[in-house]
């Protein structure tokens, strides 16, 4: 804590993690008389319904990203502290990272979620995921370095494994990075590497264990988004359970067998875990147990928000609310409401989320949408899809270089983003 101009002392809140919930929060915040500590692994924000077009080699990660400290520069009572959360000691009121301790009045944990492998070890270790953008450029490098290598592989059988692409899950990632791979299919092969595109050698697979795709949207939106993925060429295997992938084939519980070199893991997300928390404290598939108010269970003066939350007694919602940016968003701006009204000493109100509408887009003018009742789906929802998600961007640069990307690709498809970046790092032994 330290002191205002005036003397008084200012209160700490201190947040975990620089996602669209903590960023939001953070924003807010910074406009009151709190002392606001952002603590984050990375230096910058992320948004992350764009991570697969940096996965597919469509956008430039920094077009998706902004720095913490150029969003709050000039904002006297805001701290950013670039670490790794190790755990929380509630009792002496203070987080315990990999650059030292800080103390808290207040504590909101926003550390979002993890990529959920289910407990399959094998699989962790051999499938790329799609969670971060560390993690979408080394997809990105992965897909490329892969065609690169079947341009001069002699082996029939081994060409076709660095060819192929197989995607795990049939959720919006999915069905996204899908769409992205099979357009990339179609307008770069053509272009880039002419002799693998001779023969139409390139599959994509989606294999999902659910009966239908997008199975938390209405099953227009499935139908929609199955047929749009079919016109794109992709084998779309449902419900199909992926087992295992070893030796370069992925093997699933219908008996079908996929050689690829390729294979992405979007099935599913768990809560990031932080120690330090009482055991009461977590629930279903390690999210935090809050009240009405995103108070965690338990504790005294914690809070949780976004993914990594689960709200308990919302008669509307009782396996919690869904795991998307408008919650964390919505969540974020109740709890900064509430943190002001215990200031000017008045009652909190309790969070209550407001369904905006689920959208999810299938290549280049295919998308669905579903807004309240209304159901989208074709060039419609795609136009809306790209109007909603450009708006959301942080910064007028990025926002620009998004749209101009956006409209070259959309005239020609010659974005000249297909590099493989590797970092090297002379200090790794």
């Amino acid at each position: 804590m330290e002191a205002d101009i005036s003397g008084n002392i200012k209160k700490s809140i201190v947040i975990i993690g620089g996602g669209l919930g903590g960023l939001e929060l953070a924003t807010r915040l910074v406009k009151t008389d709190f002392q606001v500590t952002l603590i984050d692994k990375n230096n910058y924000n992320h948004f992350p319904p764009l991570i697969y077009q940096v996965a597919s080699a469509g956008l430039e990660p920094s077009s998706i990203s902004f720095p913490f400290r150029r969003l709050f520069q000039e904002k006297d009572n805001f701290f950013f502290r670039m670490a790794t959360v190790e755990k929380i000691e509630t009792e002496q009121k203070r987080v315990v990272t990999s650059i030292g301790d800080i103390e808290y009045d207040y504590l909101v944990i926003a550390a979002g979620a993890t990529t959920n492998y289910f407990g399959n070890k094998q699989i962790q270790e051999n499938c790329l995921p799609m969670k971060t953008v560390s993690e979408a450029m080394h997809l990105r490098n992965t897909i490329l370095r892969n065609l690169e290598k079947a341009e001069i592989e002699k082996d029939p059988d081994k060409k076709q494994a660095l060819m192929n692409v197989v995607i795990v899950g049939g959720g919006p990632a999915g069905v996204e990075i899908a769409g992205a791979v099979a357009e990339m299919k179609k307008n770069v092969i053509a272009r880039d590497y002419p002799h693998l595109a001779a023969n139409n050698r390139m599959h994509i697979y989606l294999v999902n264990a659910a009966d239908r795709l997008l199975s938390t949207m209405d099953e227009y939106s499935s139908q929609k988004a199955l047929e749009g993925l079919k016109a794109l060429y992709v084998h779309v295997r449902q419900p199909y359970m992926a087992l295992s992938y070893e030796n370069g084939v992925l093997k699933t519980d219908k008996g079908l067998d996929i050689p690829a070199e390729t294979v992405i893991w979007v099935s599913g997300v768990c809560a990031t875990h932080i120690e330090g928390l009482p055991k009461d404290s977590y629930g279903r598939a390690g999210r935090i147990k809050t009240d009405r108010f995103c108070k965690v269970k338990g504790v005294e003066d914690v809070y949780a928000i976004g993914d990594i939350s689960f709200v308990e007694g919302d008669e509307e919602y009782p396996n919690g609310h869904p795991q998307l940016a408008q919650v964390a968003i919505q969540q974020a701006k109740c709890v900064a409401k509430n943190f002001e009204a215990e200031v000017k000493g008045k009652s909190p109100e309790m969070f209550k989320y407001k369904n905006l509408g689920t959208m999810a887009t299938i290549g280049r003018n295919r998308a669905v949408a579903e807004i309240g009742k209304s159901k989208f789906s074709g060039f419609f929802a795609w136009f809306l899809w790209l109007v909603v998600h450009l708006r959301s961007i942080l910064g007028v640069k990025n926002k620009t270089i998004i749209l101009l990307n956006w409209l070259w690709g959309y005239i020609n498809y010659k974005q000249s983003l297909r590099l493989i970046l590797k970092a090297d790092d002379k200090n790794k032994e």
